[in-house]
């Protein structure tokens, strides 16, 4: 036996608690309890791989010159908010009379993304997944002045093919179009990716794109931090957002799984309320801020569409707070009769997760659709984790039968208000990802909501506590280590 073995044991023992002592004060700082647990006892377990995974992936928060973007750009938009408020003509539209109901939802909203409720839109929703290209396609098509699209995923393809054309014919008509495009998120269709680049460039589409992998200024971000917002803002009135990406509905897979989306389409003032969120990702990838004193075509007319009431909430990690959990729990507290959530993934924080049981609990018609089909194995099975508990608090859960994967992304409460955009229903999109969501505080769009939703019932399957219950033992492995590894954010 080496005598120098004993030595070398101790002061690697001693190396490891001093990793540890250190780390306990570094990684409970803005974490939740959970998180914090899971992180320590990775590291305690497997210290290399550990302190490597916390270096990778331990940072929730964008860079801190993101941050400042953000807050330049929150203030940028409140003078504008606050300036428009002024305006005679524009005052009853920033400052509508609200349902009782929704002002404290309304403050929560302002206060947490900036932007407010505005009054005299007009809204639809497009739960198609062809005719929101198509109807994507002739409102560009229209367009006179200026497009702004923003997609998670972009891709010109066969499905997506009528879109691209019709930006062509805008930009050979004069109109300005800008193209945002998460890096990620795109490039994993590296074949289409780089081919839609091109042909962007060669249509002269100034295009980029968002929160581009590798080090940036000399900041190395957390690669999987993304930008997963949709949304299309044309000449300042018309705007879209919700669950769809701009590619073909089987996303290039290999098996038989197509996705079901659900998109909202605005026209009114919410539609400029849209620009601000693409003008603060604008700013973050190229340092220019789309004001209307440098760039003529952006002066658009804010203008009354319909009678709605519409407000835009963006969430991400450049803001201080989980705005879009916030809300979301906020809801689930306030439902009175029924609750309606829709997502294709749903692994809550333990803040949400009390919210819904507890709605059920009192009372609360509480349903869950989410999805039979899997695409992403860690979330689909951390998912299934959660059934029991809920199952047991009363809520209702729906799975939405395979080969299609419900992607739609929306939440009602009571038939009072309607929650539709790109965020799921997971820690992913809570914490890590730029998300941005419409809030609708009217009875005629939760209507039309309750019908889509209808849709989707018939095409799922009900979930059955005793039938879940009956599972063998070996089918809880996978959907226990998924949950716990959805604690290491």
């Amino acid at each position: 036996m080496n005598p120098n073995w004993p030595l070398l044991g101790f002061c690697l023992n001693a190396v490891f608690f001093l990793i540890l002592l250190v780390m306990v004060f570094i990684i409970p700082r803005n974490r939740k309890p959970s998180s914090v647990i899971a992180w320590l006892l990775l590291i305690a377990l497997v210290p290399v791989i550990g302190l490597l995974l916390f270096w990778m992936f331990g940072r929730t928060k964008l860079p801190k010159r993101r941050r400042e973007q953000q807050r330049l750009m929150d203030e940028w938009i409140a003078t504008r908010v606050a300036q428009a408020r002024r305006d005679p003509d524009l005052a009853p539209l920033l400052a509508p009379a609200l349902p009782p109901y929704y002002q404290p939802f309304a403050r929560l909203n302002a206060t947490l993304g900036g932007l407010p409720v505005c009054g005299g839109n007009r809204i639809e929703l497009l739960a198609g997944y062809d005719s929101f290209l198509q109807r994507l396609a002739a409102d560009i098509d229209s367009a006179s002045r200026y497009i702004h699209l923003e997609f998670f995923a972009l891709c010109r393809d066969d499905e997506t093919e009528p879109v691209f054309q019709a930006l062509e014919r805008a930009a050979r008509r004069g109109v300005k179009v800008r193209v945002l495009m998460d890096h990620y998120g795109s490039l994993v269709y590296f074949s289409h990716y780089r081919a839609t680049r091109r042909s962007l460039s060669r249509a002269g589409i100034e295009h980029h794109v968002m929160l581009p992998l590798g080090i940036v200024n000399g900041e190395l971000p957390r690669f999987d931090l993304r930008n997963h917002r949709k949304l299309v803002v044309i000449d300042g009135t018309c705007g879209y957002l919700g669950s769809h990406n701009l590619i073909r509905r089987n996303y290039f897979r290999k098996d038989d799984i197509v996705y079901d989306e659900l998109a909202a389409r605005v026209t009114g003032p919410a539609a400029a309320e849209l620009e601000a969120v693409f003008a603060t990702d604008w700013h973050a990838e190229t340092g220019i801020i789309l004001a209307r004193e440098r760039f003529p075509e952006l002066d658009a007319e804010i203008r009354a569409s319909g009678e709605t009431l519409a407000q835009v909430l963006p969430s991400g990690p450049g803001h201080a707070y989980d705005n879009n959990l916030k809300l979301f729990v906020a809801l689930c507290y306030a439902a009175q009769r029924k609750l309606v959530l829709v997502t294709p993934y749903f692994v809550p924080d333990e803040g949400l997760l009390l919210a819904i049981t507890t709605a059920a609990q009192r009372g609360v018609e509480v349903t869950l659709i989410n999805s039979e089909a899997a695409d992403q194995f860690f979330t689909y099975h951390a998912q299934r984790s959660y059934y029991e508990g809920l199952l047991q608090a009363g809520v209702r859960i729906y799975l939405h039968r395979a080969p299609t994967l419900l992607h739609a992304k929306c939440l009602s409460m009571d038939d009072d208000l309607a929650v539709i955009g790109s965020s799921n229903l997971d820690i992913r999109s809570f914490r890590l990802n730029l998300e941005v969501t419409l809030v609708i505080p009217d009875r005629q769009i939760v209507a039309d909501l309750r019908r889509i939703e209808a849709d989707y019932l018939q095409r799922s399957t009900p979930l059955e506590l005793g039938r879940w219950l009956e599972r063998p033992w070996y089918a809880h492995l996978p959907d226990n280590v998924a949950r716990l590894t959805s604690s290491l954010q």
